[in-house]
């Protein structure tokens, strides 16, 4: 993940540190690089930044921070400028990736019960196994659950989401195919009150983000299991994709948290940088494979480790 920036960075730093000797560096008070030539560099790594699909504002957020820390700088050789650009990446990372750090465990200890988790995401970013996962860790802590098949436009996903439910031994509430999302999300909230159970999690229809028509039946779903926590999943190969989905998410219904799904199949890591930038909320799980188990926290100081190794 993020070799991209490794192998820009590493360019950047060669390329700067034989630029030190040159007579393009002002010597005035400490050699320090001029502007020109740091605009100059500074685009190879934009250039690697968009290969890697981070949005273009992330991008210009991270050259404006590194270009404030490196003109304000007074440089004597490389190792000062190395250390000044990975400290300068580290920082803009680090604001980007962890500027809302959310814990979901104590968030839902913090909450009356039932706690309600709506879901929502479009078709093929692992929606429904996302939820599958977060039972599975949800159960193995002792907690009790009670799943939503709320996505009532496609038998298939009321099915996929039934296995689930009979691999894990959580009960499902369901309709018929077709049926008001909204009753499901209702009466499942209901059983759970009834049984005191601790947390509901509701799956919606994997509606595209651009469809009003299907948006308000979303709205409509908020409206009636009134969750506490809208959780948007996202693909983390999709890209800028991911980030308009994200945006016109929370634009139409507001999402609080997110989760990035396959980031283990993700070498460049652009998803991570350009959702938390774009919406501005933390995401606080990541799929790591297809296994129940294979979901770990966020931890952005561990993506920032990976850059810089």
């Amino acid at each position: 993940m993020f070799k991209f920036l490794k192998s820009k960075l590493e360019g950047f730093k060669k390329q700067t540190s034989e630029e030190l000797s040159s007579p393009a560096i002002s010597e005035d008070d400490g050699k320090r690089i001029k502007e020109g030539k740091l605009d100059e560099l500074l685009w190879d790594l934009e250039v690697g930044l968009l290969e890697a699909d981070v949005a273009v504002e992330v991008i210009e957020e991270l050259k404006e921070n590194l270009k404030k820390e490196l003109l304000g700088k007074r440089v004597k050789r490389g190792a000062d400028l190395e250390k000044a650009i990975n400290d300068s990446l580290k920082t803009s990372l680090t604001n980007i990736l962890d500027a809302k750090p959310f814990d979901l465990d104590q968030f839902i200890e913090s909450r009356e019960k039932p706690v309600k988790l709506m879901f929502v995401g479009v078709n093929g970013t692992g929606k429904t196994t996302a939820i599958a996962k977060i039972a599975f860790r949800l159960k193995k802590m002792g907690r009790t659950c009670v799943l939503a098949a709320g996505d009532t436009f496609r038998a298939g996903a009321i099915e996929q989401l039934t296995i689930h439910s009979e691999n894990l031994g959580i009960k499902i509430i369901k309709h018929q195919a077709g049926s008001d999302p909204a009753a499901v999300a209702y009466d499942a909230v209901e059983h759970a009150k009834a049984r005191f159970k601790d947390i509901v999690l509701i799956d919606t229809a994997g509606r595209m983000q651009t469809n009003i028509n299907l948006m308000d039946e979303m709205k409509k779903i908020k409206r009636v299991a009134e969750p506490d926590l809208v959780i948007f999943v996202g693909d983390s190969l999709a890209g800028n994709d991911a980030v308009e989905q994200a945006t016109k998410f929370d634009e139409a219904i507001g999402i609080d948290v997110a989760i990035l799904t396959k980031i283990d199949a993700d070498a460049k890591g652009g998803a991570a940088l350009s959702i938390a930038h774009a919406v501005g909320k933390p995401i606080i799980f990541v799929g790591t494979g297809q296994g129940y188990e294979e979901l770990e926290k966020f931890d952005a100081q561990w993506m920032i480790g990976k850059i810089f190794g």
